[in-house]
């Protein structure tokens, strides 16, 4: 837990100091959990948001893309569910303070049994090698046994109390498991509550006059309402699918980790409208595809799992979550709903408005069902973010700090150095960049010895150092260093922009997906 905690403390620190997320208003000592994207920040999420959508509606002919408003008409929420159910289960420790989501809590307790049992496995594994059945293994060893029945009997309770909204039942739940305060270290809780997570806010010239309206929670309604506009004038055929980007509020109990978890975050949502009864089958698919999207960034395979939910969200008939290995361990990431078509009726009901598609094949109207794809920007980028950075022994036993982000998402793609301040270099150098600005994010540095230099580019995650030399006014040749390797190789000038396109192009990196 130690060595997380100073992980996740590097991560943090890193972020500030190269440019890439800064506390919000920090001159007036901060926002809690609001933070500004930083120059280098805004690229990278930026270069997130593309890669979703190039893949989500560039890759697919039936999937198109909206901006809808933050400000929606008061009663979409109401139809949506969010009015009455959009709660969270909040406890109080009486000794220290400190708040907390119940269900967390809980959640939390579990995930430490199961890392308990992970333990066991890899200790196996390591013994028995080749020769070992884990199958086997977690279905007879004692303690594993004990273990996975502790976590079933957690997840019973834990389902029932949320389904049933027995807030005592779940204060019960966490005392029965032992669960203390991670500040105080007691369990001097305070009664269970359920506390609405929507931002209201006010539209209006007077006070007098004002409507009441929320900031939207979540950007799906934004599709849903806008379904048969986008049905009929893109003359879509189902099955096909809406997608955005965009900003969503909650008023979180425990806003925290960093930007894991924010009061304003961004999301990348698809929803994907379908026949009724054949929503499982494209449930799966997304399932598959979506995590074929992840894997495609290189981040390593063991980081993801999937968790299928215990509790299902009113509106779902299935659910699972794409859980990433964050340095305080795996949580969810992006969120594959099959949502049923309660959306749309629900909205039919309140709005007075038939949301239905004709179908021309069978000369029937009905309300579509909806597999929806969620995926939280702010997260992915923590998850990017966070594996990319390392600490790393070279040969000589020095060390270096690198940021290994996948070249397709690095804010710059190059920086262009001058080896040293003088002798026509710097303007070789800066030419380089003029012709290279027109394809690719590029930077120039002449301060300091070219080393420091490297290692400063290094730490900010750029791909590639090309060094203007001496010999580059001879023979129009300059060298190309490569991040992660430090290979450095003699290139032509005029073939830096097809080298460089050929590491960072989104056409080569989403290619892994097929």
């Amino acid at each position: 837990m130690a060595k997380q905690d100073d992980l996740f403390k590097n991560v943090v620190s890193h972020a500030k100091e190269y440019g890439y997320i800064f506390p919000s208003s920090e001159i007036y000592d901060g926002l809690s959990a609001v933070y500004d994207y930083a120059q280098n920040g805004v690229e990278l999420k930026k270069n997130i948001r593309e890669y979703w959508w190039k893949s989500m509606v560039q890759m697919h002919e039936n999937i198109v893309g909206i901006d809808a408003a933050i400000f929606m008409h008061p009663t979409t929420w109401k139809a949506s569910g969010h009015v009455d159910a959009f709660n969270d289960p909040l406890i109080d420790n009486k000794d220290s303070k400190k708040r907390y989501r119940a269900d967390v809590l809980v959640e939390e307790f579990r995930e430490k049994i199961n890392e308990k049992i992970q333990k066991d496995v890899d200790k196996a594994q390591a013994k028995f090698g080749e020769a070992f059945d884990e199958k086997q293994f977690r279905e007879t060893n004692p303690n594993v046994v004990r273990r996975q029945q502790q976590i079933d009997e957690i997840t019973v309770e834990l389902t029932r109390v949320q389904e049933e909204n027995d807030l005592e039942g779940f204060r019960q739940l966490i005392i029965d498991l032992g669960i203390v305060c991670p500040v105080s270290g007691t369990a001097n809780w305070t009664e269970v509550r359920q506390f609405n997570l929507m931002f209201g806010t006010k539209l209006g010239a007077s006070a007098d006059s004002a409507m009441d309206l929320y900031l939207r929670p979540e950007t799906a309604q934004g599709i849903f309402v806008n379904f048969l506009n986008v049905q009929k004038t893109g003359r879509m055929k189902i099955p096909f699918g809406i997608a955005q980007t965009g900003k969503a509020f909650r008023n979180e109990i425990v806003a925290r980790q960093f930007i894991f978890r924010m009061r304003e975050f961004e999301q990348m949502e698809m929803q994907f409208f379908v026949k009724p009864g054949e929503e499982m089958k494209w449930y799966e698919y997304w399932k598959e595809t979506r995590l074929k999207w992840h894997l495609s960034l290189g981040l390593g395979r063991k980081n993801y799992r999937f968790h299928d939910h215990d509790k299902l969200a009113h509106y779902a008939n299935a659910a699972a979550d794409i859980e990433f290995d964050f340095p305080f361990g795996f949580k969810e990431l992006e969120g594959i709903h099959s949502r049923t078509d309660f959306d749309l009726s629900s909205h039919e009901k309140y709005s007075g408005k038939k949301l239905q598609y004709f179908d021309t094949e069978t000369n029937t109207s009905y309300v579509p069902y909806v597999v929806e794809t969620s995926v939280g920007l702010d997260r992915m980028f923590l998850a990017v973010f966070s594996k990319s950075l390392q600490e790393e022994t070279l040969e000589d036993g020095s060390t270096r700090t690198v940021l290994r982000l996948p070249s397709v998402l690095a804010p710059t793609k190059a920086a262009v150095l001058p080896l040293i301040k003088r002798d026509g270099l710097p303007e070789v150098a800066k030419q380089i960049v003029e012709d290279l600005k027109w394809d690719f994010n590029v930077a120039y540095d002449e301060k300091d010895a070219v080393g420091r230099r490297y290692r400063r580019q290094d730490a900010l995650g750029t791909p590639f150092c090309i060094t203007v030399d001496h010999q580059t006014l001879e023979d129009q040749t300059v060298t190309i260093r490569h991040r992660d390797t430090m290979e450095q190789q003699r290139v032509a000038i005029a073939d830096l922009r097809n080298l460089i396109n050929e590491d960072v192009s989104m056409r080569n990196w989403l290619m892994k997906m097929k």
